[in-house]
């Protein structure tokens, strides 16, 4: 599905989007504001690279980040739990991982983890892409960013009833 779909199934909803991105750095943000008139369903997007931006602007939990690393699904779900505390969204996506060049055997290149919070619930997992290469592991982590979202909206029940003028 394309993001201008997810734009439009969003919009449908009632949802508000947020993104929270480390190693693909804006790259999701980017792809839903591509989209003409994204500003009403798109409401910010994080871009933390740093641990520091982490815990300053998503309130990652320091003891978070020293018991599992950024590259964790315990920092992806409060990365996505930050952003919906630090917006008026009511759907966020999280993603943090290894790009590469590099990584290690602990925690390979190509290792993503994703976080995707909405209406209290926290949903967290870990896509290993492999050593693709840099521009790669970033592009697919964005593609699955954007099918998380897209899943996320269809399951979501519509935040608030349609206007009469929505209505066959």
């Amino acid at each position: 599905m394309s993001a201008a779909a997810l734009m439009d199934a969003a919009r449908a909803k009632g949802l508000m989007i947020a993104t929270a991105e480390s190693c693909t750095g804006g790259l999701v943000a980017a792809a839903l504001t591509d989209i003409a008139g994204s500003s009403d369903v798109f409401e910010r997007g994080f871009v933390t690279y740093s641990n520091a931006a982490k815990v300053a602007m998503l309130d990652v939990a320091q003891a978070t980040l020293d018991a599992h690393g950024a590259v964790s699904e315990q920092v992806a779900g409060e990365m996505a739990r930050g952003a919906l505390a630090n917006s008026n969204a009511s759907l966020a996506v999280s993603i943090t991982g290894i790009a590469g060049p590099g990584g290690s055997d602990h925690k390979p290149e190509g290792r993503v983890c994703f976080g995707i919070a909405h209406a209290g619930d926290t949903h967290t997992e870990t896509v290993e892409f492999g050593p693709l290469g840099r521009a790669q592991v970033r592009a697919a982590a964005t593609t699955h960013a954007l099918g998380l979202l897209q899943q996320a909206i269809d399951s979501a029940l519509p935040v608030c009833a349609p206007s009469p003028d929505q209505t066959a």
